[in-house]
């Protein structure tokens, strides 16, 4: 009986160390399951910022590469306007320079163009001036002959035919602007009349001509041959 009782006295001392035994177990174990908690939860979160920070990475390595890529193209683009610019800066300038070369080209040809029509013009008046000349004195001859026509043979078929030779004669003069100068009774001018002489006149008054011995022409505005005349003193 002795011993029943040291057992159950040994027993009832035992269960309250194992049960003591069995709660700091059940805490060790429950803290280590809190501490195994907290290291996933670190775990957890340390790997969500590694996959944030490499998701900004990310965006940052492609917000550079998209900055680059569009800078680039930009760049180049400016550098191809302005090599275009350039380009076409320097096309203008050849573009006013040829123009300019042509207005000059155009300017001079028109200067030569109415200068070659100025001397083929100064040509032709010396020409027609040069023939004038030489038939004046022809007409001259004509008028003498026909002065000394006797009156009775002024109606002759030959006097008749030798007026109408000198009135066509004088016509064709007349229409290329061979005009005769007017002097008798005209007052006297020296850019038209060459005085030989001065005379005594009741029917003019001083300083006009009063005879005229050969007959002067008028080319057109020029004067051919000065009128020939004696002047009242």
């Amino acid at each position: 009986m002795a011993e029943i009782e040291i057992d159950e006295e040994k027993i009832s001392k035992d269960e309250p160390v194992n049960e003591a035994e069995e709660m700091m177990q059940e805490t060790g174990e429950q803290q280590g399951d809190d501490i195994e908690d907290e290291e996933q939860q670190g775990d957890t979160e340390d790997a969500a910022a590694e996959e944030d920070s490499e998701e900004t990475a990310e965006e940052g390595d492609a917000a550079d590469t998209d900055a680059a890529g569009t800078s680039e193209p930009e760049g180049g683009k400016g550098k191809k306007k302005l090599f275009k610019k350039n380009k076409k800066d320097k096309k203008d300038e050849q573009i006013e320079a040829l123009t300019d070369q042509v207005k000059r080209q155009m300017a001079e040809f028109d200067n030569f163009r109415k200068r070659t029509e100025k001397e083929k013009s100064s040509m032709y008046e010396m020409g027609a001036r040069s023939v004038i000349e030489k038939i004046l004195p022809v007409i001259d001859n004509f008028e003498r002959g026909l002065d000394t026509v006797p009156e009775d043979e002024k109606d002759s078929p030959f006097a008749e035919g030798m007026r109408m030779i000198y009135k066509q004669l004088m016509t064709e003069l007349d229409g290329m602007g061979v005009k005769p100068i007017e002097a008798l009774g005209a007052e006297f001018d020296p850019d038209f009349h060459n005085a030989v002489m001065q005379v005594e006149s009741e029917e003019y008054e001083s300083g006009h001509v009063a005879q005229e011995l050969q007959k002067g022409y008028m080319y057109r505005d020029t004067v051919v041959r000065h009128s020939m005349v004696a002047v009242v003193q």
